[in-house]
This record gives structure tokens, C-alpha cells and sequence, in this order.
């Protein structure tokens, strides 16, 4: 009887089991635009690393930052990046080690093509500071502007920037060293160029971010960057991606005026002792 019994109550696990389905491998992100095919690439090699079986699924559309915090939260999207801002480590959980190497903290400037003369005479932060930048308005890097007390207008929508410009909304739109090329040449209707000057440059990173009780996929991405680091796949991804050589290469960053300003809002547990993580441009 009491075996009879047991194998009763067998036959129920088994089949309740059967009936839930097993953790899936695909991790969901929105769509990526062609300025963060990087991002991608980098994603598939750390996944790689930690989780060969893994899958990567695109949304079929873009998504703007604060309805992507959403639907992470909602858990109809698996991860998100973006700059390093108090209010993402408040709203989500942090992989903190920088995509690009604290590129995304090294700033040229999308102008008008008129207006060049307004650069070329920048040798300081004082002079800068007579100039108004243009940025989203929960980019992380916008508040380092404002601390910096940096005139800043913003816009919630990325495109408008664009056009704010061309309308002198603003004097210039800073932008990390790899985007503003493929930004100018998309949009040739604008009367828009890239400054010859000034490099902006302050401590900043970009990071994966997922939902704050998800610690499965936080610690499998964080376990196969790590692993990239350490065989030197990550930095050899980095380095010989196309957009980056591209970048470095018209970007001149050796003959720029170069103009630093600090970033009192990094979190503590940035890793700023380790600098295999962070790109050094002396040594370019």
C-alpha cells in the first residue's frame, strides 16, 4: 500500500514537471540600431564564453530608455545598456564592467558647418563653458555636463537632437569618438559636420543593465566578460572593430585640444583599478 503510494506521488512530480517548461537560453533585447552593432558583437562573445547554448532575440523595434526600464522590469526584455547614471543602478542591476573601455567618456562634437570658427580658438572649460551643449534628458553624461556647469539643453527623444541643432537650439551635440561619422553622413539634409577641435574627456562607462533580481543573467554575463577579458578576445574584438579603427583614425585625437572635466556621480564600485577595463589614448 505505502509503496503503491510512493509511486503514486512519483508519477505526479514526473508529470509536473514535464509540465513546466525549461529555463530558456534566449536572451531578448530591443532592436539594435546600426550605431550599436558593437554592443552586439560584444554581447555574443560574452555569451559565448559563459553560455554556448545561448541565443540572442531582437524586438523588431527600437525602444527609448525609459520604456525600455519598463518592459526589463515587466521581464519582457532580458537586458539593456546605456551610460553609467545613478538613476539606472537605482532602477536596475548592474554588470559593471565598460563595453567600451570608457570610450563613451572621450567627447568630439557634432556642430554646424558654419559655426567651425566658434571651435577652433577652445583651449579651455572656461571658454566652453560660453557654448551650450545639447543631450538627452536622462543620459547619464548629461548630468556630468551639468556638474560641470556646462550650459546643457535637453530633448527626451535622441532624433531631436538633430534637428535642434541645425536649428541652433544649441551651439554643439558631444558625442563619444565612434558615433558622430555614421550620425552626420545619415543625415545629409543637415547642415551639420564634425568639430576639428576639441576633445571633451571625463570618466564615464557604459554597462549591461538587467532586471535588479535577476542575478542568474547578471552573473552569467559578468563570468563570460571576465573570461573575455582574460584570454584577450574581448580587447582583440574591441580594437579591430571596424567602427572603433574607423573612429580612432579620423578622429585625430593627438592633435586635439583636450579639456577634462571630473564625474562626481560615478558609483562607488566603479572599477577604476583596474585598467585593463579602460582605454588609454596616450598609448594609441
Amino acid at each position: 500500500m505505502q509503496i503503491n503510494k510512493w509511486i503514486g506521488n512519483l508519477l505526479i512530480f514526473v508529470c509536473l514537471s514535464a509540465a513546466i517548461p525549461a529555463q530558456s537560453n534566449e536572451v531578448v533585447i530591443h532592436k539594435v540600431p546600426p550605431r550599436d552593432g558593437l554592443v552586439q558583437d560584444i554581447l555574443s562573445l560574452i555569451l559565448s564564453k559563459s553560455d554556448p547554448q545561448a541565443s540572442i532575440r531582437q524586438l523588431s523595434e527600437e525602444l527609448p530608455e525609459p520604456r525600455l526600464i519598463e518592459e526589463i522590469q515587466l521581464g519582457k526584455v532580458d537586458l539593456m545598456w546605456a551610460g553609467a547614471s545613478p538613476h539606472l543602478d537605482e532602477k536596475l542591476l548592474t554588470i559593471r564592467i565598460p563595453l567600451y573601455k570608457g570610450l563613451l567618456g572621450h567627447r568630439i562634437f557634432i556642430i554646424k558647418k558654419e559655426h567651425q570658427a566658434r571651435f577652433d580658438d577652445i583651449k579651455t572649460l572656461a571658454q566652453l563653458k560660453q557654448l551650450t551643449a545639447g543631450q538627452g534628458t536622462l543620459w547619464g553624461d548629461t548630468k556630468v555636463l551639468q556638474d560641470a556647469a556646462i550650459p546643457v539643453v535637453t530633448t527626451l527623444k535622441y532624433p531631436n537632437l538633430f534637428y535642434m541643432l541645425e536649428g541652433e537650439r544649441f551651439d554643439y551635440f558631444p558625442r563619444a569618438v565612434h558615433e558622430p561619422w555614421d550620425e552626420v553622413a545619415a543625415r545629409p539634409e543637415l547642415n551639420l559636420a564634425v568639430d576639428k577641435n576639441v576633445l571633451l574627456v571625463y570618466p564615464f562607462a557604459m554597462y549591461f543593465y538587467v532586471e535588479k533580481n535577476n542575478q542568474a543573467l547578471h552573473d552569467k554575463l559578468a563570468r563570460g566578460f571576465e573570461a573575455a577579458i582574460a584570454d584577450g578576445s574581448f580587447d582583440q574584438l574591441f580594437l579591430n572593430h571596424q567602427m572603433i579603427k574607423d573612429a580612432l583614425q579620423k578622429t585625430n585625437l593627438k592633435n586635439r585640444t583636450v579639456i577634462r572635466i571630473n564625474n562626481p556621480n560615478m558609483h562607488p564600485d566603479t572599477p577604476v583599478d583596474r585598467p585593463e577595463l579602460w582605454l588609454d589614448i596616450t598609448s594609441l
